[in-house]
């Protein structure tokens, strides 16, 4: 029998991967549909949740728009603090900081639509976590007044402007990418490609500070080839049309950790003890496309498991979840 200490462990693994799913599918219903109509029933459909589950994690619609608000944020702010050198020249450090929000903002076209279009929309709750968050950019930015020749400093405030300004190209851009997405029939698909603005950003970024020639230096720079694909993001796990629980969590782990096993051998490894139920499980998971049976075609040989690539792409979200 598991322990006290166990079924905790249990119930907070499955409930981080099925928060992960809610977030990703708020993600998805603001970019189809926009947050201000966001209702539980809109998340809930697309996570293939219930809602009780929902509750069990949110106390409201507005609360879960926040989550998936903070998760953004904060993701965003990793990757910029990460390629952002303090020591490195004012314009070198904006410059990478900036490159690298912009490609997160690729990579991740639903949650870019709710930190840059949406969060105007969601509310004044929302609408102060987006200024809390842009407080410390426009600071950022602002330190380019050292770096201004004596006498020629902008005042404070241009930094805030040129905030606005760089959030207005990035809004237009995504909803026009939007729109275009749509009228080819695919809506959620709302890559906004806005890697392509850094020069022009940056552009705008240095001329109140460093001049025109500084400025016309950034629009003639060569832009960084595009990096590697990147890990799955939490939104493979809002696409997948099962509920996940402990036991298939553990059943994609065994399987992954050791493929070619058996129905007995998953079963013994993920602790289900049952042959029908494990026989059941696998069986669910094969039919939605995470499993295959690589066992050769000879009567009475045993199934031999292993992870799909649509099973391995859902295996290792939920370990970056967990």
């Amino acid at each position: 029998m598991a322990s006290v200490a166990e079924d905790g462990l249990k119930r907070s693994q499955v409930a981080g991967v099925q928060r992960s799913r809610i977030v990703a599918a708020t993600f998805q219903a603001c970019a189809e549909q926009g947050a201000a109509g966001l209702s539980v029933a809109d998340i809930v459909g697309r996570a293939g949740i219930s809602r009780r589950t929902f509750y069990e994690l949110f106390d409201s619609c507005e609360d879960c728009l926040l989550a998936a608000l903070d998760h953004a944020i904060g993701l965003a702010s990793e990757r910029a603090l990460a390629a952002y050198d303090p020591d490195a020249p004012w314009r070198t450090r904006m410059r990478a900081g900036l490159s690298a929000l912009l490609r997160l903002l690729d990579e991740q076209p639903q949650m870019a639509r709710l930190l840059v279009v949406e969060s105007l929309a969601a509310g004044p709750r929302a609408f102060e976590r987006r200024a809390q968050a842009l407080a410390p950019v426009a600071a950022a930015i602002d330190e380019g007044r050292l770096a201004t020749r004596k006498g020629a400093e902008p005042p404070p405030l241009a930094a805030e402007g040129i905030v606005g300004g760089v959030l207005a190209v990035l809004h237009r851009r995504i909803l026009e990418d939007g729109r275009r997405s749509t009228r080819k029939g695919s809506p959620s698909a709302t890559g906004a490609h806005v890697s392509s603005l850094l020069n022009e950003l940056m552009g705008m970024i240095v001329l109140p500070y460093l001049g025109s020639a500084a400025a016309r230096a950034e629009l003639e720079q060569a832009l960084p080839k595009p990096p590697p694909k990147p890990p799955p993001g939490p939104d493979a796990l809002a696409r997948l049309d099962m509920r996940l629980t402990y036991r298939t969590i553990q059943v994609l782990r065994v399987i992954a950790e050791h493929p070619g096993t058996s129905n007995r051998q998953v079963g013994r490894a993920a602790g289900i003890d049952d042959p029908g139920q494990i026989s059941k499980l696998l069986g669910r998971l094969q039919r939605i496309g995470l499993i295959e049976n690589t066992a050769p075609p000879v009567k009475g040989a045993a199934n031999a498991w292993a992870l799909s690539a649509k099973g391995a792409e859902i295996q290792k979200t939920i370990a970056a979840q967990l």
